[in-house]
């Protein structure tokens, strides 16, 4: 695939959710928690890929499986960023996740199964993923599966982008992100608990998330970035690796800062952008994001200062990484 600029994306949702957020002191467990602030809207990682990139001017065509019993967050949401809807929807309601965000920055996240898929929604979803990769090449698989699809199948889906030489940024975890790697996704995102996860032991320190993802590079991934919160972001691109540290942040919640940073590479790259830029400027709007409530680009002035501030460096195999 050529190196041109393009606006045209697709992003994919497997497995949306209406996201329930509620704020709040602290969270009482096993005992009554007064919630002080809530919100209900439509999420899913792939959907707040799709939020953000239409933010930065991006042309967004969203597809996955939604419940035909609740839809209408969904519509409204994509009315309003102006996206083109291409979802399937399939009997049963989108699931509710539920994060309850305490007031030091801890967010407790508990998610629901989402709808069960049959075998007819998968096949219309194949049809509709291939008619348009006949006019897209970057594509953004995010989230978890639903019932009804396998990783296996997943994998598929991705093998077979990758054959048509359509760039694949995936997302995922567990056993989706296990079976997804074998089907050579262009760019992964994992973060430190779920490279952890991963290669199955805790990762405490930047240098041991640099040597496990160093395992990673020989299943021809061209990308792997991996996030880990305020230590920064690591990219690992043709056996050269980045690292890019943002200036400390005042944290008001962390939901959607992962999938601000893939909307922020998949822009970048889209645009492309040099190397040292594309990681300054997608670690920036990741760091933004942080500092608000929901996702999207709030303050382009506000992303220019914390660019500013945000020192990308090259990083080599087995150095010594401070852990801060």
């Amino acid at each position: 695939m050529s190196l041109t600029k393009t606006n045209r994306v697709v992003t994919i949702t497997l497995n949306p959710a209406l996201d329930l957020t509620g704020s709040l002191e602290t969270l009482n467990l096993g005992s009554v928690s007064l919630v002080k602030q809530s919100n209900l809207h439509a999420a899913g990682k792939g959907v707040n890929v799709a939020k953000v990139l239409s933010d930065l001017g991006a042309d967004v065509t969203v597809t996955g499986f939604l419940g035909k019993d609740n839809p209408e967050l969904f519509h409204q949401l994509f009315d309003e960023i102006g996206v083109n809807n291409q979802f399937i929807e399939v009997d049963g309601a989108t699931r509710i996740n539920v994060k309850l965000v305490e007031a030091n920055g801890e967010v407790s996240d508990i998610n629901f199964p989402g709808v069960q898929v049959t075998p007819q929604d998968v096949a219309r979803f194949e049809e509709t993923l291939f008619r348009l990769a006949e006019t897209h090449d970057y594509f953004v698989l995010a989230g978890s599966l639903p019932g009804g699809v396998t990783p296996e199948q997943c994998a598929d889906w991705i093998e077979t982008l990758h054959q048509q030489g359509k760039r694949v940024l995936f997302d995922s975890s567990k056993a989706a992100l296990r079976s997804g790697i074998d089907g050579h996704p262009w760019l992964i995102k994992p973060n430190d608990e779920e490279l952890g996860d991963f290669v199955g032991r805790h990762l405490e320190t930047a240098e041991q998330c640099q040597q496990a993802a160093q395992t990673l590079s020989n299943k021809g991934i061209e990308n792997i970035v991996v996030s880990m919160g305020a230590n920064g972001v690591m990219w690992l691109n043709q056996g050269e690796w980045l690292r890019a540290q943002p200036p400390k942040m005042n944290v008001v919640s962390t939901v959607g800062a992962g999938d601000t940073l893939v909307a922020g590479l998949c822009w970048g790259h889209m645009q492309v952008m040099p190397k040292n830029d594309l990681l300054r400027f997608a670690t920036a709007l990741s760091a933004l994001a942080v500092s608000q409530v929901g996702v999207g680009l709030t303050s382009e002035e506000q992303l220019e200062n914390i660019k500013l501030q945000t020192e990308v460096s090259e990083l080599y195999p087995n150095t010594h990484l401070d852990k801060h």
